[in-house]
């Protein structure tokens, strides 16, 4: 599958650094942003097939986002991580409509093999032009 296109939020940019590189390796597009006010504006002016979302970040938090997401934007298709194994977070997320919920720091080819799963999961045409 071509013209997989995702955005990654994360608050760490160290680690949304390294993981983008890791994931453009593998043929994926990545867009970052560093919080979840600045992931919604990407995702309001452009498309994206996948979000990568941290659970936890300075002011809204990923459930938050990821609740937004899915009100703003039902056809993208959100992946949750998160550095804490917690139960309710993960069962949270996914009642809110996340497609995975995953520990970090994940491994990058399960988390690619996810995200291309997500993709062709997503309502979200990326053959428009312009």
């Amino acid at each position: 599958m071509k013209n997989i296109r995702i955005l990654l939020i994360d608050d760490e940019e160290g680690f949304s650094s390294v993981l983008a590189k890791r994931l453009t390796r593998r043929g994926v597009e990545v867009i970052t942003a560093a919080d979840g006010a600045e992931g919604l504006l990407k995702l309001d002016t452009e498309l994206f097939q996948v979000v990568v979302l941290d659970m936890k970040m300075p002011g809204m938090n990923g459930l938050q986002v990821l609740k937004t997401i899915k009100n703003r934007h039902p056809s993208v298709e959100v992946i949750l991580l998160t550095g804490n194994a917690d139960m309710d977070s993960a069962l949270a997320s996914m009642n809110a409509g996340a497609f995975d919920f995953m520990l970090k720091p994940a491994n990058t080819e399960i988390l690619t093999h996810r995200i291309y799963d997500a993709a062709k999961n997503s309502r979200v045409c990326m053959d428009r032009a312009g």
